[in-house]
């Protein structure tokens, strides 16, 4: 076995590195290794900070589905992933598990370029099954005989992919695992010791024999009978273990048990996994977020997601704000139009505090909706809401909002419904990585007839913004505003309408033009400063619209620099391609105009600080520098700038 070093609170943990380690010690020191992984991961995350509370809920799950089934040949499907980390502590990450979500190091949630042991990545919620009976389908075409075993939330569970999935699994007859992690006993009657006896009893192949034996008879007798008799013994496990759904479904359900009792998991797993029951299987097992660690434990949110933090006391190291977060501002903004208006409804998809709804909530808990993690509910939903002549506002983050473009599309757009997207985690997002980045949304927005696109600079903006909105009855719009703090203005106490697709100029030149859209205003305007430093006159410009574009201004600015730059926090296709279609028009490109457009690069970053991801996007100051002194043809000058800043 191998040493990863002495720790006196971890001395079995020491020498286990690797799940064939795992399986060499003996049954009873599991107990002994899952209290260590628990010590381990709290001390580790205390230091990288993530998310805490739902690792500390699967820590015995990780340890016997580690134990009973031969990973990475039995593949292990997470579901989400932000409940990994034990799970990369046994699987041979544990000596660069303190470089979580930092630069260069793991992930904060499964990666396949990571590990073996991380069959698929997963970030979003409610892929797991699907993934997992993709994986058993492949498995029986080829012929071989590994297990695929898929852990997935009860929170999860809310969203229709799962479900779509678990049809689509009962109705074949591909072996595939699914252990549902219920820890909000949001399903569950109480777990005890007869539940444990039954779920073990329904497991064994004795069970499984009786059960075949039983089906065998019943296909004697006439065709009526032979479906009573079957439903009758799938409704009577159903009254014992609570899962008449899933039967339904056409899983075999086995459950619940403790998710945190070894006693009872390991036997059920070893039943499971030594079972011919061809097609699948659910086990219904029942944890506690944060178990263990009485911080989490004690804690509403259970330390879903955590900064650094005291292991003795489990405050958290948080900075004090210079300004409100982002999502704090649309609250403010949103409830100020709210008490005006009582048509004005909110909707989110399982985020309400992530989104600044839960502040909302509180003033107007009649009209506030968390429909679950169910972004494509939710679009249609409020779709529903403004056929009704409501005005509702869909509260979801950026990289949220890609899984319901077809219900924005179809259900919105196309029927020209007056729904509000509130886009939060516009841009680079930090440590959550290429998962959550929510660079896409000015692209597949903007290709939509129709929809109004706004994209906030400051905190002003965007509770003008939010007043803008809400007085447009005849359009879809969005409107975009990053993860973080705002800049420090001064606010109003509410929101002054904007003149639609109208931007503004905050400061006059005669060289460059800079034209920002959203929160690189703040950059542009510094750009300025070092390019008029450098004697070149820049004037700096905030679009405020993507749509309708601003094109009297857009055609000013060609028509009156030598050079114009946009610059977006979001991918190819976006803002800069709005600007080109309305130059092209006017011919601008054939008089010699000098165009560069910066947004991200056509490429995935990693989680790194958000400064440094824009940095690596090119959509920071010194890449507006650079790209105005190149286009100027002061190449040696400009590659000096970029030089410079990797200093």
């Amino acid at each position: 076995m191998s040493q990863i070093g002495h720790n006196r609170q971890t001395p079995l943990l020491d020498s286990v590195s690797t799940p064939d380690e795992l399986r060499q010690i003996d049954e009873d020191q599991l107990r002994q290794l899952a209290d260590e992984l628990r010590v381990e991961m709290i001390n580790a995350v205390s230091v990288t900070g993530g998310h805490l509370g739902a690792g500390l809920g699967v820590v015995e799950l990780t340890v016997a589905v580690h134990y009973i089934f031969n990973t990475p040949d039995d593949k292990l499907i997470w579901d989400v992933g932000h409940q990994c980390y034990p799970h990369k502590i046994l699987t041979g990450r544990r000596d660069r598990i303190r470089s979580l979500r930092q630069p260069g190091g793991l992930s904060g949630f499964t990666s396949r370029k990571e590990s073996a042991f991380d069959p698929f990545g997963a970030a979003h919620s409610s892929t797991s099954i699907s993934a997992g009976l993709g994986y058993a389908v492949g498995r029986d075409l080829a012929g071989r005989s590994n297990d695929v075993i898929a852990v997935i939330g009860d929170g999860s569970m809310s969203a229709g992919m799962a479900y779509e999935a678990m049809n689509n699994a009962g109705a074949m007859n591909s072996r595939l695992i699914v252990i549902l992690n219920d820890n909000d006993m949001s399903i569950a009657p109480p777990v005890g010791a007869m539940s444990a006896y039954l779920s073990k009893l329904i497991s064994s192949g004795s069970f499984h024999s009786v059960r075949s034996l039983a089906k065998e008879v019943a296909k004697k007798f006439p065709k009526p009978l032979e479906n009573a008799a079957r439903r009758a013994e799938e409704y009577a496990r159903g009254m014992l273990t609570g899962g008449t759904l899933f039967e339904e479904m056409g899983f075999f359900y086995i459950g619940p048990i403790d998710g945190h009792n070894l006693d009872h998991l390991l036997p059920v797993l070893k039943n499971v996994r030594d079972s011919d029951h061809d097609g699948p299987v659910l086990i219904h097992a029942v944890t506690q977020k944060g178990k263990g660690y009485e911080p989490a434990e004690q804690s509403a949110d259970k330390y879903h997601g955590v900064a650094t933090f005291d292991v003795v006391t489990g405050k958290q190291a948080k900075p004090t704000p210079k300004a409100p977060a982002y999502q704090n501002v649309f609250a403010k903004a949103l409830i100020a139009e709210a008490e005006q208006d009582d048509k004005i409804v909110a909707v989110t998809a399982a985020m309400p505090s992530g989104t600044g709804l839960n502040l909302f909530g509180q003033e107007f808990p009649d009209r506030t909706f968390d429909v679950g993690i169910a972004e494509q509910h939710a679009v249609t939903f409020c779709a529903g809401l403004a056929c009704e002549g409501f005005k509702p506002f869909a509260a979801i983050y950026s990289t949220f909002l890609q899984r319901a473009y077809d219900q924005v599309v179809h259900d919105v757009a196309i029927q020209k419904l007056p729904v509000r997207f509130a886009i939060d985690r516009a841009g680079m997002v930090g440590a959550d990585g290429v998962t959550h980045q929510g660079s896409y949304d000015i692209t597949y927005l903007g290709c939509l007839p129709g929809v109004v696109l706004m994209a906030a600079a400051d905190e002003v903006e965007l509770m003008d913004m939010v007043a803008t909105a809400a007085q447009i009855d005849d359009a879809p719009s969005a409107f975009r505003f990053p993860r973080g703090e705002a800049t420090g203005l001064e606010m109003p106490a509410r929101g002054t309408p904007l003149a639609i697709g109208k931007g503004r100029v905050l400061r006059e030149g005669t060289k460059v033009a800079v034209l920002s859209y959203g929160t690189r205003l703040q950059d542009a305007l510094k750009a300025a400063d070092d390019l008029a430093a450098r004697g070149l006159s820049t004037t700096v410009a905030d679009a405020r619209f993507a749509k309708p574009l601003d094109e009297d201004l857009v055609l000013r600015l060609a028509r009156e620099h030598e050079v114009l730059i946009t610059v977006e926090e979001g991918a190819v296709g976006g803002f800069a391609t709005q600007v080109m279609h309305c130059m092209i028009s006017a011919n601008l490109f054939d008089q010699g105009l000098k165009f560069r457009p910066l947004h991200l690069p056509d490429q995935f970053i990693d989680h790194d600080k958000p400064d440094v991801q824009r940095k690596v996007g090119g959509v920071d100051a010194t890449a507006i520098v650079a790209a105005a002194l190149q286009a100027l043809g002061l190449e040696e000058e400009a590659q000096s700038v970029r030089l410079q800043s990797t200093l």
